[in-house]
């Protein structure tokens, strides 16, 4: 009896430790005042498979909400998180200064965007709390106001958020701008019901050096590129507060909080960074997306060229670099359980990364509806969705019609949002053409004809982009 409660017990941990392993530990609502640091804070966060941005609101701050939310709205379009909703709150009497740098900082594109389209803050929260069930980390990069008009006015914000992380100097450093932004709310937040975690930053010691920003422009992200693109720009090399790290420090206590000094016993909510080369190398290795282990069986997934067949060979480099690790991963394994290289296998594949991006989601996160059908080759488009996505059916998320007509199309739904992607008619006519000719000439049972549909599925695989070849639409 003895050693089956041991064995159980053994059982138990090593389920604990490996169970869910795709589930981010940290799902996080972000609050912004648009600060430089602010941009380069949710870059970090945004690029961590271990965090799940539930959404960003935006308080007024270093900037004004109107552009805070058109510099945020940009940030996450460039990023392709479409669906990534932010929130505005309009309930607060702070009147920015504006600071030039801020204003003068590019997030992204931003023509065409407007405060107007974006809901309130507090019915944002609501909205997020209501879905999500696992707790959330509330992350302060502004002041106080928007965690104390949430604390008022939804029970759930109390229930539900198991921390606010705070960027600040600290409660009794009343002149920073995060304190000072809303004095009054800051106070009630500090002694209400919520635990606070108070992080300060480097003040004015430089934290991205020469050596730092190198690195950064090293690494093959869109990420990193967005970090490293504001080091190149006239903004940044004309201020030395671009070289400090503030609010930085809030994606570094979430992962790392070992890396901090707790406050004295009489303020031990208070944490300050240690060691600054160890807060810079994992700096990188969040950009780099190496928070979590992101395979199962494997350690890491071959990228050497010469792992691969020698007709795939010569295109390996390009076709990662293009589209990104996740992408080449998941095609892969697509045709490995394909059985073949296929075209519309790679289709589900990019439609599946697609998707992700657009909610920013890791895997099996969200539930898709296939309208291909179940007859080859339209069908193959099923095995490179649930491969991209975690949505399987055997974890119950993919479910394939039959019963209309059969498209290369899908919907997706997370969070109570669903978007439908369609391959562009144009693509998918000039595919299904060329599949036609090929069988029509040779036949299924020729070899020939397996030949080709390989050498076409490379060429579409490299030369087909994701973002450029769906139709999406937002149904909800």
């Amino acid at each position: 009896m003895k050693r089956l409660l041991i064995f159980l017990l053994g059982f138990a941990i090593c389920i604990s430790s490996f169970s869910h392993p795709w589930k981010p530990n940290h799902y996080v609502i972000i609050d912004t005042d648009g600060g430089i640091d602010d941009m380069k804070a949710i870059t970090m966060l945004l690029a961590s498979p271990d965090v799940r941005v539930l959404a960003i609101t935006v308080s007024p701050g270093s900037l004004n909400t109107g552009t805070i939310y058109i510099k945020v709205r940009s940030l996450l379009n460039s990023f392709y998180h479409e669906g990534l909703p932010v929130g505005v709150n309009r309930s607060s009497i702070f009147k920015s200064p504006d600071f030039a740098v801020a204003l003068n900082t590019e997030w992204g594109e931003e023509s065409g965007l407007d405060e107007k389209d974006a809901p309130d803050c507090i019915s944002l929260i609501k909205e997020i709390l209501s879905i999500e069930k696992t707790k959330v980390s509330f992350l302060c990069l502004s002041g106080m106001s928007t965690a104390s008009l949430a604390m008022k006015e939804l029970p759930a914000f109390k229930q539900q958020v198991k921390e606010i992380i705070w960027s600040a100097d600290g409660p009794d450093e009343k002149n920073g701008l995060n304190f000072k932004i809303d004095m009054s709310s800051a106070e009630k937040v500090l002694k209400g019901d919520i635990p606070v975690r108070v992080v300060s930053g480097l003040g004015e010691e430089i934290f991205y050096n020469e050596a730092m920003i190198k690195a950064i422009s090293e690494i093959p992200t869109i990420y990193a590129n967005r970090i490293s693109g504001f080091f190149k720009s006239e903004v940044a090399k004309n201020h030395k507060y671009s070289f400090t790290g503030n609010d930085e420090m809030v994606a570094l206590y979430l992962h790392y909080p070992g890396l901090f000094q707790k406050g004295s016993e009489a303020n031990d909510f208070e944490s300050s960074p240690g060691n600054i080369h160890i807060l810079r190398e994992n700096s990188l290795k969040i950009l780099a997306g190496e928070t979590v282990s992101k395979n199962q069986v494997i350690k890491d997934f071959p990228v050497d060229p010469s792992f691969y067949f020698a007709d795939i060979e010569p295109f390996v480099a390009e076709i990662v670099k293009k589209y990104g690790i996740d992408e080449w991963i998941s095609g892969v394994i697509s045709n490995e359980l394909h059985r073949h290289l296929g075209v519309f296998a790679i289709v589900g594949v990019k439609m599946g990364i697609r998707a992700r991006e657009y909610f920013n989601t890791g895997v099996d996160e969200f539930s898709a509806i296939s309208f291909a059908g179940s007859v080859p080759p339209l069908s193959c488009m099923n095995d490179g969705i649930q491969v991209s996505t975690g949505a399987t059916p055997g974890h119950g998320l993919l479910t394939v019609k039959n019963d209309t007509p059969t498209i290369p199309s899908a919907e997706f739904t997370y969070m109570n949002r669903k978007i439908r992607l369609t391959l562009k008619p144009e693509i998918a006519e000039k595919i299904s053409s060329e599949l036609k000719e090929i069988n029509f000439v040779y036949g299924l049972d020729s070899n020939i004809y397996w030949e080709l549909v390989r050498k076409n599925s490379i060429k579409y695989w490299l030369n087909l982009d994701r973002h450029d070849i769906f139709i999406i639409e937002v149904l909800q």
